[in-house]
């Protein structure tokens, strides 16, 4: 398993942002291209390599409850502005 280049945007020790952002990375690509889960592996091996499988699930759950409350669908939960208004919190 390889991990995740160095990304410029995230230069300490602390990966917890990496890690979201290379998670949302994936899940964009995947609701942006209708067959394009071979175009977005590389961002899943960077997520898988970053995140705990713990904050991986949870984060899944999250957003799915989220959503079903808020009558939004699961892409609109990784939207630009729905995921720039969860950083700011």
């Amino acid at each position: 398993l390889k991990t995740a280049p160095a990304d410029f945007r995230f230069p300490t020790t602390n990966q917890t942002r990496h890690c979201f952002t290379r998670y949302v990375e994936y899940h964009r690509c995947v609701n942006a291209k209708e067959d394009g889960t071979a175009d977005c592996e590389k961002f899943a091996k960077y997520y898988r390599s970053l995140c705990p499988g713990e904050w991986v699930s949870a984060c899944a759950v999250f957003c799915r409850t989220t959503a079903k409350k808020k009558n939004l669908n699961y892409k609109g939960m990784l939207s630009d502005s729905a995921v720039h208004e969860r950083a700011r919190r």
